[in-house]
């Protein structure tokens, strides 16, 4: 016995979810090259983007993300069923700062949607006093997204928005689907195989991963199944064979010569770098 007073084990630290989902955009974007997208070098195939205006929307979105987690714990007494019902006004008071500062440029729609959830979600867990992991987080938000699809890609009115419009035509359900199955396709093609390399290349491979496996709408808005299958044939080659940065700067090229933007894998990429740096 030393005669020194005992410690008390000193709690274990809450992830700042807010200020991750932050992080993990200023990631996505500054990840270059990156084909198709805007990034430090060029604004893929976009021509009204560039990286200076993913900058400013990021900072008008970054207070939003707070107030996500604040009602996520707000309203953590409330079912699962009901939040995407209480969190709408938050989503669409972000939307709008986010078209104040772009001018009415969508940069960031998906990724207050995938983000925000994932926000509300860890408030929700931390009111709770449950255990914040990718696994629980994933989880929570699949629940509080339960039905999503049905709802409002699968009811029988006329197709109003384009992503009503893929899902009839193709079966895509786009980043409410990902909500829905709790980023299934983060959870099976990335997080089992992130990489914490020198550098970008990690992210890089994250992408990849994502551009060979996502169906993402954003790449059929643009260039239809067949310009989705062009870039996820594209990604699983690169996959398979060895890439570096020319041959990504190469795809790039490729990309923004058919106007291809993998808009959605940018969104995921997010999504993955956020729930990579928690534990679990």
């Amino acid at each position: 016995m030393t005669g020194l007073p005992a410690t008390e084990p000193r709690p274990a630290r809450v992830p700042d979810v807010p200020s991750l989902a932050v992080a993990a955009l200023y990631a996505e974007l500054n990840l270059t090259p990156k084909p198709g997208l805007v990034d430090c070098a060029n604004s893929g195939a976009h021509e009204d983007m560039d990286h200076a205006l993913f900058v400013a929307s990021i900072k008008a979105i970054a207070p939003w993300l707070r107030v996500f987690y604040a009602q996520g714990a707000q309203d953590a007494g409330h079912p699962e069923s009901d939040m995407l019902r209480r969190l709408r006004s938050t989503g669409l008071a972000c939307e709008q700062a986010m078209f104040s500062a772009t001018g009415g440029v969508n940069t960031h729609k998906g990724g207050i949607f995938s983000l925000g959830l994932l926000c509300a979600a860890a408030g929700r867990l931390a009111a709770q006093g449950e255990p914040l992991t990718a696994a629980t987080l994933c989880m929570t938000v699949s629940a509080m997204a339960c039905g999503i699809v049905a709802r409002e890609l699968a009811h029988g009115r006329r197709a109003a928005t384009a992503g009503e419009r893929l899902y009839r035509q193709f079966g895509l359900t786009g980043a409410r689907g990902e909500a829905e199955s709790g980023f299934a396709t983060v959870r099976r093609h990335v997080l089992p195989f992130w990489q914490h390399a020198p550098g970008d290349k990690g992210l890089h491979q994250a992408l990849l991963r994502l551009m060979a496996v996502n169906p993402d709408t954003n790449l059929v808005s643009r260039g239809g199944l067949e310009g989705l299958r062009y870039v996820q044939e594209y990604a699983s080659g690169l996959l398979a064979c060895g890439w570096d940065n020319r041959a990504l700067r190469a795809m790039d090229k490729a990309l923004i010569a058919r106007r291809l933007s993998p808009g959605g894998s940018a969104d995921l990429l997010a999504v993955s770098w956020l729930l990579a740096a928690l534990p679990g």
